[in-house]
């Protein structure tokens, strides 16, 4: 089911910077908001299905993928405009909004549950559209050249250190993956945790993902941004270690808590450092680097399952894995930051 919202997220991120220049980020943004609308609209419906499944799972692709579209347009966008308007601190500005985002992920299922509760399914698209509203009543104008007016054309005409950017989304997207979305049923499974102890865990995870953010915000004024970006995939790799040997519900939350921390920066701080290092490709560098962080999450969303339920891997060996994967994304944030010079 979640095939769909992965390949149109992949889609619109990486297709964003090119409908940018032509009809302009504004309109990217909302084109994103209509989709998410669309998305929560087919999710609402879809209970009037309840009696013909078929139907429903097919309305539910539909939405899914409307979903990954809205996601990848929308977050694309938002990036920009964040280092479009905030020139001068674009690192702080790109941390708060990604900031933002990590808090509604980390209260979605609060908002999900009263939705449940009430039987008012119909307040997810009015939500949306509420955003929508606003956006429609701003102007939203940014220069010419975030708009990436410089556009390369094609992947084969980017930077050479474009890749190097890629690299590190990509491999970053695997290890947020493999602790957002298999931290509850490897603490279940293995580590004797309740489902309620388990939820805890991931719960601290996402919360630290949205502390570490607004305090690496707040503290990048005195510490290089370059050197945070570096210390946080180390801390990853010490984090993985400790996951793969906790004991207890104490221990999990602990752990991912501290995951949550280390993975906390890393994009938002790739999305910034490429905005500056090539500003007149601020759009195209957003919308990629986005694409290569959902294609890492995909691969590992998809890719663990097997390794766990063919292969026979437990849990606690791929999380213990995961230190390996940490090992090349240091080495690559490292060349990353070299010529970033003071920042």
């Amino acid at each position: 089911m979640f095939i769909p919202q992965m390949a149109l997220a992949i889609s619109a991120a990486a297709l964003a910077p090119k409908l940018a220049r032509r009809s302009g980020l504004r309109r990217v943004l909302l084109a994103g908001f209509v989709g998410d609308i669309v998305s929560m609209s087919l999710l609402a419906l879809s209970r009037l299905l309840l009696d013909t499944p078929d139907s429903a799972f097919a309305v539910l692709l539909i939405a899914t993928a409307a979903l990954g579209f809205g996601f990848g347009a929308t977050v694309m966008a938002l990036n920009t405009y964040a280092e479009a308007f905030f020139p001068e601190r674009t690192d702080g500005a790109v941390l708060a909004l990604n900031a933002l985002l990590g808090l509604g992920t980390a209260l979605a299922p609060v908002f999900v549950a009263i939705v449940v509760a009430l039987g008012a399914w119909w307040l997810l698209p009015i939500v949306v559209a509420l955003l929508l509203g606003i956006a429609l009543t701003q102007p939203l104008r940014v220069s010419a050249s975030a708009e990436d007016t410089s556009s390369p054309g094609s992947w084969s005409n980017l930077p050479p250190r474009f890749w190097l950017y890629a690299a590190a989304v990509f491999l970053y997207g695997m290890l947020e993956t493999l602790n957002g979305n298999w931290s509850m049923l490897y603490l279940s499974s293995e580590r004797g945790a309740s489902p309620r102890d388990a939820s805890f865990a991931l719960t601290a995870f996402w919360v630290m993902v949205t502390v570490g953010r607004v305090v690496i915000a707040a503290i990048s004024r005195w510490v290089p941004a370059r050197w945070i970006y570096l210390a946080l995939p180390l801390l990853l790799i010490v984090t993985f270690q400790i996951a793969a040997r906790v004991q207890g519900e104490t221990d999990g939350i602990v752990a991912f808590g501290l995951a949550g921390l280390a993975c906390s920066a890393f994009l938002p701080l790739s999305i910034s450092f490429g905005g500056n290092e090539f500003p007149r490709l601020s759009a195209v560098m957003a919308g990629e680097l986005i694409a290569f962080y959902q294609l890492g999450y995909g691969v590992a969303a998809f890719g663990i399952g097997p390794l766990h339920d063919q292969l026979g891997l437990r849990f606690a060996v791929i999380f213990a894995a995961g230190s390996i994967i940490a090992l090349p994304l240091a080495a690559v944030a490292a060349s990353v930051i070299r010529p970033l010079g003071s920042r």
